[in-house]
């Protein structure tokens, strides 16, 4: 599903407690603290999936950024959001959070706290291996391109102005988990 400036989020405290509702257009406007997830998508041969923004996005349109994220819509817990997303941009169907399926679900990997680079954002980062199908949404993506993580820790260094703000502070914390310092 594409952007709509009347989506409904759940406004959030330093906590990540929920206060209130407000729509996409107020919390982007105002600077209100929100929810969002991050999804890294990893191949069998280690390789990540990025995408390239659709030059239809209201935030950083036409940069690159994680396999899939978005926004916690209101009501909804960061595992929903995460499988949400991975089915809404790049059709990664997995387990439903919270069921009994024995199917795949993203692991929570880490989590960082809201600030300028995240958008006012609190994120849960998820890692998933899938060795399956990715057809990106093209109103979410342009495209997307599977690269080592040495690779895309030197594509970063390079060229940090081609990547999203939050994807230039969740990559160097993935590289570290990843042990590639």
């Amino acid at each position: 599903m594409s952007q709509q400036a009347d989506e409904w989020f759940d406004v959030v405290n330093e906590r990540d407690e929920v206060v209130r509702r407000e729509t996409r257009r107020v919390v982007h406007a105002t600077g209100l603290w929100h929810r969002a997830v991050h999804i890294l998508v990893f191949d069998a041969a280690g390789r990540v999936f990025l995408q390239k923004r659709s030059m239809l996005k209201d935030l950083s349109p036409g940069l690159w950024d994680s396999s899939c994220s978005g926004h916690v819509d209101a009501g909804e817990d960061y595992d929903t959001a995460a499988v949400r997303e991975l089915g809404e941009e790049i059709g990664v169907r997995v387990a439903a959070a919270h069921s009994t399926d024995s199917g795949q679900m993203p692991e929570r990997w880490f989590r960082i706290e809201a600030c300028v680079e995240t958008g006012w954002e609190f994120v849960w980062v998820y890692r998933l291996n899938h060795c399956g199908l990715i057809t990106v949404e093209p109103k979410e993506i342009q495209y997307g391109e599977w690269a080592t993580p040495a690779e895309v820790s030197a594509w970063l260094a390079a060229g940090p102005g081609e990547f999203c703000p939050s994807f230039r502070l969740i990559w160097p914390l993935a590289a570290a988990r990843l042990q590639l310092g």
